[in-house]
């Protein structure tokens, strides 16, 4: 197959959509990304794309054309210029591109907008077009904190139904989203799939873990304010007595600075920030857990989320302990593979920390979370009904 993929998000920037791409490049078939101008996670462009640099590349046989983006930066005003400058440009090209691919696929993250291209295009040269859907809009703006009644939320709640709606195939990452399409945009269940992500290569063979006299908790993603990583510093807190005990935050985004901030103030010795670091190094991190920690806004419409982080914990063995709502709990329950409290309880994480510290067999909780990885959220698995999926709209 050609393959047409619109994904605002790609390789430099760290995100799962790479790795999908260049699995599908490997599989035999031709792959050609449309993307931006590499600014996430911080929001400041690249300094090696600055200037019209790097617009053409190609990367392990995908190749991939970058289109105009302003850096989002950290304010609503470059957000907007972000999603639209990407959503525009993006469709232009879309417009002067052959009509000789055989499917789209449109990496639907946020925001909704950044289908838009790959719409266009099917419409244009009369092929189908798949939406794999990583979150869900106009859901997602409530976890950056616009209500539902507001002007902005029912705008967008009227694009997302009109760019849903166009879609020919949704495959959802989420069990929980399949109801709120159906309620929210009258999507036929015929319509929607489901396709849960996983956890890239490295993250299933990982380094041996050396000998040491602490207890180490670590969280691993971005560090945003839907992440809600105020939970994690208020149990460290509660904690404080444990004096072997230690939390680890890997990571970059928006709230970093805030959290170092507060951590500071509340004197958390125990809580050790490690900044961003580069894919092929998590895995030494990982290897120094002896659990991982997932934390997630209240919000009900982000409590819909399976966070990719929840794959590559589990491909890594480890147990998870979690203060989330929705489809992670429901997840943990079915692997027993962890605890979980409720979403921003910093007092229910501490109680699940403390069940984990006393729990005599924390190895059996590793494994459980590996055997669940295997049997649903493997790359194999994922590569070949993607495969399927695009294959089926192209005849």
């Amino acid at each position: 197959m050609k393959i047409l993929v619109v994904s605002q998000i790609y390789w430099p920037e760290p995100f799962p959509t790479t790795d999908m791409c260049e699995g599908l490049r490997q599989l035999g078939h031709e792959v050609h990304v449309i993307t931006d101008v590499p600014n996430y996670p911080m929001g400041c462009i690249y300094p090696e794309y600055k200037g019209g640099k790097r617009r053409r590349e190609e990367r392990n046989g995908v190749k991939i054309t970058r289109t105009f983006t302003v850096g989002r930066r950290n304010s609503t005003l470059f957000r907007i210029l972000n999603y639209y400058s990407f959503a525009i440009s993006s469709t232009v090209h879309s417009w002067f591109l052959k009509k000789d691919y055989d499917v789209v696929l449109a990496m639907q993250a946020s925001p909704i907008m950044m289908v838009n291209a790959a719409l266009s295009y099917a419409r244009r040269a009369k092929k189908k077009c798949l939406f794999y859907t990583m979150d869900l809009w106009p859901a997602s703006l409530s976890a950056g904190g616009i209500s539902e009644g507001s002007p902005i939320y029912k705008l967008f709640g009227w694009v997302s139904k009109r760019l849903y709606r166009r879609a020919d195939r949704i495959l959802i990452t989420s069990t929980m989203f399949r109801q709120y399409l159906k309620d929210n945009f009258q999507i036929a269940d015929s319509v929607i799939g489901y396709l849960p992500q996983y956890a890239t290569a490295q993250f299933e063979q990982m380094p041996p873990s050396s000998q040491k006299d602490t207890v180490d908790l670590m969280f691993a993603g971005n560090v945003g304010a839907a992440q809600s990583l105020v939970t994690v510093l208020d149990a460290a807190e509660i904690l404080k007595d444990v004096t072997n005990l230690r939390f680890h935050i890997v990571g970059d985004g928006s709230e970093l600075e805030n959290l170092k901030k507060l951590a500071a103030e509340k004197e958390l010795s125990s809580v050790v920030f490690h900044g961003r670091k580069p894919p092929e190094q998590m895995p030494q991190y990982y290897a120094m857990a002896d659990a991982m920690l997932v934390t997630l806004t209240a919000d009900p419409f982000v409590g819909l989320t399976l966070p990719n982080k929840v794959q590559s914990y589990m491909a890594a063995g480890k147990p998870i302990l979690a203060a989330a709502n929705g489809e992670i709990p429901k997840v943990l329950a079915e692997a027993h593979c962890g605890f979980c409290a409720e979403a921003e309880n910093g007092k229910g994480l501490a109680d699940a920390v403390q069940q984990f510290l006393d729990t005599p067999d924390k190895s059996r909780l590793g494994k459980n979370a590996r055997a669940y990885y295997e049997s649903h959220f493997t790359r194999q698995q994922f590569m070949k009904t993607l495969e399927q999926e695009l294959d089926a709209l192209r005849k």
